[in-house]
């Protein structure tokens, strides 16, 4: 049976070339840890280290590899930097289309007094830049907000809710798991306190590996809340407050950290532009021969722009889990169904609490694939 990877917005695969073979050599060759031991093979791993930050700084346009920490994905990262950061009496602003990953750490901090309140987008996922304004109180002191929608693909406007941030003097952090290695991020540009990023999305590398880019103003004010052995300052009990050690207690995870490096290094030479025209292409096909097909509604944006390439489709009088399990069954179509880990986006959309069969496309799929998916479809329907 043919199989058709479509889940690229939860993890991508294959991985980019190169990742496989560096993580390799570094287990069968390397295998020092860094900061640990003076001896050659673990300068040469700090030397991969460095250089990977160096890279994620160069995507980014972030003046500060020491101020790229890594962890071991997204998630963490964002609840390092709101709990790290957020004390009884402030408040936060978010998107209403945010991922349990920024949603529940706040609503675990409403327990000690932190309040937050989410911008309404629109029935498309849209957002308004100008709905924020009215939210922002004395004590706003962060807004959080995801980069595009794991669920529709809806990309937000960063570099206008960067410049509402700067006239606040408000910290902004934004979730980039959706278009890091696929959409051009500028931190400067955006007028970013941090971003947060993982490594196995858009950015083609393995599973394990996440971090954030931070701005020192902003990393002074963020308490590490993972204490531990740096490799640094031994002689001390207490923890570094220079960087990255103060946000990189324990052992690295340096087999992500070659993987990353190789795979940074494939997204730079291919560039960023052709892999966004490409997803482009393929979720333009996927989305003008759905729109044909009655049932089947999309949720969110129904052209190609102001999108990714992640299209989620609620069956209408169908149910959502038995078509994504008769296109792997029969078809060897692989989605994703349900919430997605974001019901406030499914409410935002209407979509809550059916959720939707997500088709999210990657760098690798072809526009055969895309073919055989519609078709697929339409013979599941027919089946049911």
């Amino acid at each position: 049976m043919k199989k058709v990877y479509l889940d690229n917005a939860a993890t991508t695969f294959p991985k980019a070339p190169g990742v496989a073979e560096a993580m390799s050599d570094y287990i069968l060759n390397v295998g020092s840890n860094v900061g640990r031991g003076s001896y050659e093979s673990s300068y040469s791993a700090g030397q991969i280290v460095y250089e990977t930050r160096e890279l994620l700084c160069e995507m980014f346009n972030f003046n500060d590899p020491l101020n790229a920490v890594f962890t071991s994905n997204i998630t963490q990262s964002l609840n390092m930097i709101t709990r790290g950061y957020l004390k009884p009496g402030d408040h936060v602003i978010i998107s209403s289309m945010e991922h349990n990953a920024v949603v529940r750490p706040l609503v675990s901090l409403q327990k000690i007094g932190v309040e937050f309140d989410k911008v309404m987008c629109d029935s498309e996922g849209k957002l308004n830049p100008s709905d924020i304004e009215p939210l922002i109180k004395p004590n706003t002191k962060m807004l959080i907000m995801t980069h595009a929608s794991n669920v529709c693909g809806t990309i937000l406007p960063l570099e206008e809710v960067g410049l509402i941030c700067k006239k606040h003097n408000i910290y902004f952090v934004v979730d980039s798991a959706q278009t890091a290695g696929v959409i051009p991020i500028d931190f400067e540009k955006f007028n970013l306190s941090a971003l947060t990023f993982t490594g196995h999305k858009g950015l083609l590398g393995p599973q394990g590996i996440g971090g954030f880019l931070i701005d020192m103003d902003f990393a002074n004010e963020v308490s590490s809340i993972y204490e531990g052995g740096t490799g640094s300052l031994s002689e001390s009990e207490t923890q570094p407050d220079y960087m990255p050690d103060k946000f990189e207690s324990g052992t690295l995870n340096i087999p992500g950290i070659y993987g990353l490096n190789a795979s940074l290094k494939y997204v730079n030479s291919y560039g960023l532009s052709a892999i966004e025209e490409k997803e482009k292409e393929l979720s333009s096909l996927f989305i003008n021969d759905v729109l044909s097909i009655n049932s089947a509604k999309i949720a969110g944006i129904k052209g190609t722009d102001g999108r990714t390439s992640t299209v989620s489709i609620n069956f209408e009088n169908y149910d959502n889990s038995e078509i994504a399990f008769l296109l792997d069954k029969e078809y060897g179509i692989m989605t994703r169904v349900g919430l997605h880990c974001a019901p406030s986006a499914h409410k935002t959309l209407g979509t809550f609490p059916s959720g939707t069969v997500r088709f999210s496309f990657g760098h690798f799929n072809t526009i055969d694939e895309v073919k055989y998916t519609i078709d697929s479809i339409n013979n599941v329907l027919k089946l049911l």
